[in-house]
């Protein structure tokens, strides 16, 4: 491995939640591939010993994909615990003693935003900081004023280059596909502007409610959790320039380009709505007034996509769990044949979950002697399978030194600054049932291009 590579993987909350469902099946895929020959120390205040989280990394992957037995020997071979207090400096002396020779750690904070700071600082103290990387979980602050604060203390410890601030949905490979697709092909260029694209919709549905995540979702909402990150991020990759290399920073230049474009979301351009029964989940208030539905609708102000609306929904206790992107063409300037045509009848649809989808909605004549025609779908890739998740991407990434696919400082403030004008309750919370697409007044927001183009389960053709 090069000497950019980290010689020391370190992650915080190691007996937690996104532990056991995300890191430890990572972890265990990067050690077949050979790209993790180092020590691997968990850090929690959980009174466990090693034994312990061996076991508990053991159970994870009896869950999550299956246990490699080589690679799982390797593994619990590797792995370290470290107990104690994130507030006691002792913690972090026992944990500057574990990682031994190492000199180029990677820590990973799967903790509570909170602690960040906490954590940053004591690393410091205890000369574990050095040469060191930080990979930190989103949500990266609440708003613009935190995200601001937080950077401004972890910076005190920790150099903007080695600083990775992850978003899973960035590592994901149908949202990295995007990417590809958009620059690997000549034939979108010519047409990927406001002269021939009418409207950008993304969905994305989950047809179950907070599962027992009440306390955590009042505090965050749809549009933190998802809107803020995930979706503006697909919007990125789907308005951004072309790079003018693959290198990082050209990727990332044109990404915040695009982000810069876009107008602060008003109270018109929103729609916020509540499932019915969700204030009695517990963790939750009775009068609680927090989005699990919202709909959006973004400007972005530059020469290539002035005029195009960019509509996004997202939301729980939808009909279907799916992600959907259609981009809608313009109709033909003139109606050669007669005919009434719908205003989705050509587009390039991107279904990235839970299949995955490429396809290009076109009209083609029904047999017969009148000029006729019907809708039709060209499919241009489909696959199931996620060859890798996308943890493991990002933290293999972050093992080289590789932030292409993290946020970087600038981009994730310039997000909050969009969603900013319209957190909290600036507007009504209205009220929808469970399997439905979300409350109707959602419906204004899409009124003016054909309405919403709802994603269909798995499998099932458009």
């Amino acid at each position: 491995m090069s000497q950019n590579y980290s010689d020391a993987f370190v992650f915080f909350g190691a007996t937690g939640d996104l532990a056991y469902k995300q890191i430890f099946p990572a972890l265990q895929s990067l050690i077949k591939r050979g790209h993790l020959d180092m020590p691997v120390i968990g850090v929690a205040k959980s009174g466990w010993t090693v034994e312990q989280l061996r076991e508990r990394a053991r159970a994870s992957l009896q869950e999550h994909g299956g246990v490699d037995a080589a690679a799982f020997e390797k593994l619990a071979a590797r792995l370290k615990y470290v107990d104690g207090d994130y507030n006691d400096a002792s913690t972090f002396e026992r944990l500057r003693q574990a990682l031994g020779d190492a000199r180029r750690p990677l820590h990973y904070l799967a903790i509570p935003p909170s602690m960040f700071a906490t954590v940053a600082a004591n690393l410091a103290r205890s000369h574990s900081a050095r040469n060191a990387r930080l990979v930190v979980e989103k949500p990266f602050g609440r708003d613009l004023a935190s995200a601001q604060a937080l950077t401004r203390v972890l910076r005190e410890y920790f150099p903007e280059r080695s600083i990775f601030r992850i978003d899973h949905y960035l590592g994901k490979e149908p949202v990295q596909n995007l990417l590809y697709f958009r620059f690997a092909n000549s034939f979108l260029e010519p047409i990927w502007n406001n002269r021939y694209v009418a409207s950008v919709q993304i969905t994305m549905a989950e047809n179950f409610g907070i599962q027992g995540r009440g306390k955590f979702y009042e505090e965050v909402g749809a549009i933190r959790d998802v809107i803020q990150n995930h979706m503006l991020q697909v919007v990125v990759l789907l308005a951004m320039d072309p790079p003018a290399n693959s290198e990082t920073e050209s990727i990332r230049d044109e990404k915040i380009g695009v982000l810069r474009a876009m107008a602060p979301l008003d109270r018109k351009s929103v729609v916020r709505g509540q499932y019915a029964g969700y204030r009695k989940e517990p963790g939750v208030s009775s009068d609680s007034q927090v989005e699990t539905f919202a709909a959006v609708r973004l400007r972005i102000d530059n020469w290539r996509w002035a005029g195009v609306p960019f509509c996004i929904r997202a939301g729980k206790c939808l009909p279907v769990t799916a992600t959907e992107v259609l981009v809608t063409l313009k109709r033909p300037p003139q109606s050669v044949f007669g005919e009434i045509v719908q205003s989705h009848s050509n587009y390039y649809r991107f279904r990235l979950s839970p299949d995955i989808v490429i396809s290009l909605g076109a009209r083609a004549k029904v047999p017969g002697e009148t000029m006729a025609g019907e809708e039709v779908e060209l499919v241009a890739r489909d696959y199931s399978v996620d060859e890798m998740p996308p943890y493991e991407r990002l933290l293999g990434d972050a093992l080289r030194g590789d932030s292409t696919l993290f946020n970087r400082v600038d981009a994730v403030e310039a997000a909050w600054r969009v969603v900013d004008p319209v957190l909290g309750n600036v507007t009504p919370v209205h009220e929808y049932q469970p399997n439905t697409w979300g409350p109707a007044e959602a419906n204004e927001i899409t009124a003016d291009i054909g309405g919403w183009f709802d994603p269909r389960p798995a499998g099932t053709a458009q």
